[in-house]
């Protein structure tokens, strides 16, 4: 395989790091590092970004999550190594990542679940964490960014 171009984000140059302090300051809402990897990791698969998928897993693996817990993420919902909150963030992923599946994109359900492990700062660090990781999923797959030795 062979990329289309380099990054967008990599040729317009005043591009990446503003995209970076988005990234950076998920890290600041409280939710824990493992959680917001595995939102960007579920986010990934959805969208068939094989670079971000690659990375997020090696970036997840990095910040504590288990190996269980990896290989069964695209089946969260029926594995039992996920907690309540992790699960709630989950959801609010898929919901999030999937706007047009549904009239309705993220219904009270899923948003109350949510709110009920996380605060505002949580919520905000989730919501921009979905919506960064949507991009550079975005930017990699329609640019064709391989996955692997990169990383």
């Amino acid at each position: 395989m062979q990329a289309r171009m380099k990054n967008p984000a990599m040729i317009l140059s005043e591009a990446m790091p503003a995209i970076l302090k988005v990234y950076d300051a998920t890290k600041q809402g409280g939710v824990p590092e493992s959680t917001l990897e595995l939102v960007h990791l579920r986010a990934s698969q959805i969208n068939g970004c094989g670079y971000c998928a690659y990375g997020g897993a090696m970036v997840a693996r990095k910040a504590g999550v288990s190996d269980e817990k990896l290989f069964a993420l695209a089946a969260w919902r029926e594995a039992p190594w996920f907690t309540d909150a992790e699960r709630a963030a989950l959801a609010l992923a898929e919901a999030a990542t999937r706007l047009s599946d549904r009239a309705d994109p993220v219904p009270d359900e899923i948003w109350n679940e949510a709110t009920r492990h996380y605060d505002e700062r949580g919520l905000a660090a989730l919501v921009l964490m979905i919506g960064v990781t949507n991009l550079f999923n975005r930017l990699n797959a329609t640019t064709r960014q391989v996955a692997g030795p990169t990383w």
